[in-house]
């Protein structure tokens, strides 16, 4: 998203026997929504996931609305609806309030018009190439000073492009991390290939956590 990536999806794709397999991209426009009987005036805090949060931030803060982070879009209108409560409002989109049948209060409150999210498909089958693919690939890199840039110039050395890297704490491990990169190409081009056995020079861990042909 534009306030950055869900860190935990990373985790939970390294996690689990699933790869990721596709991607879309959707113009995600929030809402205000509370109980029937409320009105803007009512509300003193707005429940939603993080990133909802701070995408609305700045119309929040115009309208004096304290942010309250919440598992999940949609759950925050479901809860405020559940516990009948008609001082705070849910931060979700349309159809949770046509869901759960609550009332929006204002549309459109994202600070950024051009707020998109991207979306990835997850499955058990990997899609075949098509020469516009991306992949997904989480290491832990050996204790040496330069591995990290080592590991990465196996990708740049190779012409690859690196599209997007992220790090996440290892359970157990303080100080230690996994890298997460999304590189162009796919696990089965050649060139790839390569850079991946040269990979292994660098890394303590390595594994393919997904092709996908790009949005």
């Amino acid at each position: 998203t534009i306030q950055g990536s869900i860190v935990r999806a990373y985790d939970l794709l390294n996690e689990r026997g699933l790869k990721a397999s596709g991607e879309e991209i959707h113009r995600i426009s929030h809402c205000l929504i509370a109980h029937p009987d409320a009105e803007l005036a009512d509300i003193k805090k707005a429940y939603s996931h993080p990133q909802a949060l701070g995408q609305s931030r700045e119309w929040l803060e115009k309208h004096g609305i304290e942010a309250v982070n919440f598992y999940d879009t949609a759950g925050s209108v479901k809860w405020i609806k559940e516990n009948d409560v008609k001082d705070a409002a849910g931060v979700a989109s349309a159809q949770a309030a046509e869901t759960y049948g609550m009332k929006i209060l204002a549309k459109g409150i994202e600070t950024n018009p051009e707020n998109y999210t991207r979306f990835i498909e997850i499955g058990y089958k990997e899609p075949e190439p098509t020469g516009v693919d991306k992949t997904i690939l989480a290491f832990i890199v050996q204790h040496r000073p330069g591995t990290l840039v080592g590991a990465l110039k196996e990708f740049s050395e190779r012409g690859v492009n690196l599209e997007k890297i992220e790090s996440r704490p290892r359970v157990g491990k303080p100080w230690e991390y996994i890298f997460f990169i999304e590189i162009a190409g796919h696990i089965k081009d050649d060139v790839i290939l390569e850079a991946l056995e040269g990979l292994k020079d660098h890394t303590l861990y390595l594994k393919h956590l997904g092709s996908y042909s790009r949005a």
